[in-house]
């Protein structure tokens, strides 16, 4: 594979936004699905079931868009600070529907939005990490304007991604689409903040770091 090659601001966002539209498909189709069965079907348990389906797809639709809007939003004028507290709190929901535990281990403080934002997508890749379910884990030294980030995936068999290790490390992967703009806007990411990221595998599960280049 050759070097990243800088994609524009267009083809960036359009990409951007089909890899979020993508992600609310699945719960927005299932409240559609849950409101379709309570027109067609009167019965008790199955109008249970419905609520129950329209709740917790509410709820996954909720926790994703909050987090995309964070992850991949302006939040803010340029410069803006994040507090934190807000990023655990999106963090925490989205993991909620996802298979594994998240520590969060990092102490809240208003941080750079743009190191925020590196920090909640280097996130979604230690997730892709363990498809099984395990335990994640977050953690930051430094200080908020000079961070250097820590996350860890332990489980069952867990994996670094095929061509992530390449993607993370500046090169460009075969096919540039929505699945896989978001290991390269993490790098865009971490280029913008000054740092390099790291993915290794070890006996205990994979370690991924971003620290000041």
């Amino acid at each position: 594979m050759s070097e990243m090659k800088d994609l524009t601001s267009l083809d960036l966002s359009a990409l951007v936004s089909s890899r979020i539209c993508h992600d609310i498909i699945s719960p927005v189709g299932a409240i559609i699905n849950g409101l379709e069965v309570l027109d067609e079907d009167g019965s008790g348990d199955m109008r249970e079931f419905a609520m129950e389906l329209i709740r917790k797809s509410a709820r996954q639709a909720s926790a994703k868009l909050q987090f995309a809007r964070l992850a991949f939003g302006a939040a803010g004028s340029a410069g803006a600070e994040i507090d934190l507290g807000d990023a655990q709190s999106v963090a925490m929901a989205l993991m909620e529907n996802e298979k594994s535990n998240l520590n969060w281990q990092v102490d809240r403080q208003l941080m750079p939005k743009n190191l925020v934002k590196l920090l909640l997508n280097l996130l979604l890749i230690t997730n892709q990490c363990v498809p099984r379910g395990g335990e994640i884990t977050v953690s930051m030294t430094g200080q908020p304007a000079s961070p250097s980030f820590e996350l860890t995936a332990k489980g069952v068999n867990p994996r670094i991604p095929l061509g992530m290790q390449a993607t993370l490390s500046g090169e460009e992967p075969e096919r540039v689409d929505a699945h896989s703009v978001q290991p390269i806007y993490t790098v865009l990411l971490a280029r913008e903040c000054g740092m390099k990221i790291d993915i290794v595998k070890d006996d205990d599960g994979v370690r991924l770091t971003a620290t000041q280049a």
